[in-house]
Order: C-alpha cells, then sequence, then structure tokens
C-alpha cells in the first residue's frame, strides 16, 4: 500500500488552509505538502511542508508532483465570481487552465485522486430558484459560473476518456472565522459577523432578502473528505456534486446575531453583486450526495452563529 501524500493547490486561500490542516490531521502534517502563490497563511505555519507554487507553470508543477512523489492533488486556486467579474480574462484562464494543467499531470503520473470544487454558481437566472436539482437547466452568467460549468464537463471527459479519479462539489457560500473571504458574492455572510462584533453596524452589498444557500466551513470541509473518502463505485457524478446546508438572508442572519448583539443593525445598499446572486437558486436540492456518501450537514443558522460569534470574540 502507498501512503497517500497529497498536495493542496491554493492552501492559502478561504478554503484551503482550513482543508490543509483538516487533511494533515488525517493523513500526517508530513504527507500533506501546502501550495500557494501567496504567503504562507499565519495558520499553516509550522504545521508542515510548504512550497511556493503558481498552478499556471505546469512544468514547475509537474516537477513537484513527482519530487514529492504526490498521489492526490487538492485544486483550490481560482478566482472567485465578484472578482472575476472585474477580470473576466484573467479569471477564465486561471480557472480554466489550473485545472487543465492538474487533470494532465494526473493522467500521465496516474495520480490516485484529484479534488477541484466547482460552485452553486453555474447556476444561472434559467435555473429552478427553490431546491434546484443535481440535473437541470444551466445557464451561468458570471466568468467563474461558466468556468466552473466548463470545468465540470472537462472533470467528466478526464474521468470517461482517461480513468483519472476526480470528484467535485458545487459549494455553496462558504462562512468562516478562520480565514478571509476571498471576494465572492456571498462574502457578506462572513463581513457581517465582523462587522457585528466591531462597529455593531453593516452595511449589506445584498438586498434584505435576499436568500442564497450557504454552508459553514466545518460543514465543507467534512463534505469534502467525506466524498474524497468514499469508495470509488459510489461516486455516481463526475461533473460535480450538489450540497447543502441552510439557506437565508442577510434579514435572517441578522436577526440570529442580534440575539447576541442586541444593538447591531443593518443598512441595505445593493450594488453588482446583486444582480449575481439574483441570477443563483435560494436552495439546492442534495438528494445524489446523501444517497451516494451519506451526506448529512452538522450546522444550521442558529449553531453556526453562536459558533462564529464564540470563535470570533476569542480571537
Amino acid at each position: 500500500m502507498v501512503k497517500d501524500k497529497i498536495l493542496v493547490i491554493g492552501a492559502s486561500g478561504q478554503i484551503g488552509v482550513e482543508l490543509t490542516l483538516a487533511l494533515r490531521k488525517v493523513y500526517g502534517n508530513a504527507n500533506v505538502v501546502a501550495s500557494d502563490l501567496r504567503e504562507e497563511n499565519d495558520l499553516l505555519k509550522g504545521t508542515g511542508p510548504y512550497v511556493s507554487l503558481d498552478v499556471m507553470n505546469k512544468e514547475m508543477l509537474h516537477v513537484q508532483v513527482i519530487r514529492q512523489n504526490i498521489t492526490q492533488i487538492y485544486l483550490l486556486a481560482a478566482i472567485l465570481s465578484a472578482t472575476g467579474e472585474k477580470n473576466p480574462n484573467l479569471a477564465w484562464n486561471l480557472n480554466m487552465q489550473g485545472l487543465l494543467n492538474v487533470l494532465d499531470i494526473a493522467r500521465e503520473e496516474q495520480i490516485h485522486k484529484v479534488y477541484w470544487p466547482s460552485s452553486i454558481a453555474v447556476f444561472g437566472p434559467t435555473s429552478p430558484k427553490i431546491n434546484c436539482p443535481q440535473q437541470t437547466i444551466i445557464e451561468p452568467i458570471t466568468v467563474y459560473g461558466i468556468s466552473k460549468y466548463a470545468g465540470e464537463f472537462w472533470c467528466n471527459y478526464y474521468h470517461q476518456r482517461y480513468g483519472v479519479d476526480v470528484r467535485s462539489l458545487r459549494y455553496p457560500g462558504l462562512i468562516s472565522y478562520k480565514s478571509a473571504p476571498g471576494g465572492g458574492t456571498t462574502d457578506y455572510a462572513i463581513e457581517i459577523f465582523h462587522a457585528a462584533l466591531e462597529e455593531q453596524k453593516y452595511t449589506c452589498f445584498l438586498k434584505e432578502d435576499t436568500y442564497l444557500p450557504m454552508m459553514y466551513m466545518p460543514d465543507a470541509i467534512k463534505a469534502t473528505l467525506s466524498l474524497m473518502e468514499a469508495p470509488q463505485d459510489q461516486i455516481t457524478v463526475r461533473t460535480s456534486y450538489n450540497v447543502a446546508a441552510m439557506s437565508f438572508s442577510p434579514k435572517e442572519i441578522t436577526t440570529a446575531i442580534q440575539q447576541f448583539i442586541p444593538d447591531f443593525t443593518i443598512a441595505y445598499q445593493p450594488d453588482y453583486r446583486q444582480t449575481i446572486a439574483d441570477s443563483w437558486p435560494q436552495s439546492i436540492d442534495d438528494t445524489t450526495a446523501k444517497k451516494d456518501w451519506n451526506w448529512q450537514p452538522d450546522f444550521n443558522l442558529q449553531l453556526m452563529t453562536a459558533d462564529m460569534i464564540a470563535n470570533l470574540q476569542h480571537v
């Protein structure tokens, strides 16, 4: 049995930090190599190996995979929805070429498993708004969504044609107290906690009744590890799995926060991100993930709010 050696690309990002730490717990610190173009995140320092790596430099990536005897790759480097709209070409190039570089190397080096996240951003205005199903009309309107949907088909293609065991989740908006948001449309749900604790007030860039699918980071990590640990014959979706935990509006999260910080107030100034949010579903049907690998979230809005505030107060 070859001992698994994992490379996490984009390890200093919002998901990368916590996923790297979780993987190190499972596989041992020395067997999870963190990499990013950015400085090593403070939370990762001293917990295991770190290399500076540009996913766009295929040769450099290939050398690292061989040198470190990598058997699994987690590709998290991406430009997210709101940031992507400011620089569509850059977002497309990074999100697409980075994935193709990894898939190619995985095929050549016979990497055991590849993880690549998709997003609810693949859905568009024509997708069902409530309990959006696994297979449905998908017509994304952001470059991020377009790149993620194209990426899902590349993953499926490399699996069907070359047998690459690549797996994916369509993440909802992710909320975390450990690392900063990364330029997404759902970032308000992180910013609001910091503002509530520091200033007791927040100005939201979405309307008060904008419902979006959300997930607390511990659940996102749990879903990722569950998917990757599932036996190969249980994986029936090779594009990307819908996963869900909760859906709420800015008004609802404000009410939840006011249980802990009664003086907290919110104002609304919708900007360009409102159009993006309006194009996405309000809730997601993840029946297939539940059936295939027993997905079940641990956190709802109340539990997440309590945990976020407790942890941020100690920072």
